[in-house]
């Protein structure tokens, strides 16, 4: 374990917990490398979801109903 690493207490599901050690087991590596792989991805997917909520903010807004409108005058609906 890393010098700079810091410790918590998660609680797990009984059959969650199962199921990570053994793929720890299979897969050679400790149950906190996989759960801080999680982490990692997870922090990683809100990030570019972020990111791409910001891109469209200058997007044009339109109401719900002119939208559906619009489909059905473009022969969409």
């Amino acid at each position: 374990m890393k010098k700079n690493n810091k410790r918590s207490t998660i609680y797990f599901d009984p059959d969650l917990h199962y199921a990570l050690k053994l793929k720890a087991a299979a897969t050679d590596r400790s149950v906190s490398e996989i759960v801080n792989e999680a982490v990692k991805l997870s922090l990683a997917e809100d990030a570019e979801d972020m990111a791409a909520f910001e891109e469209r903010l200058s997007d044009p807004e339109m109401p719900f109903e002119d939208l559906v409108k619009d489909l059905r005058a473009r022969g969409k609906i």
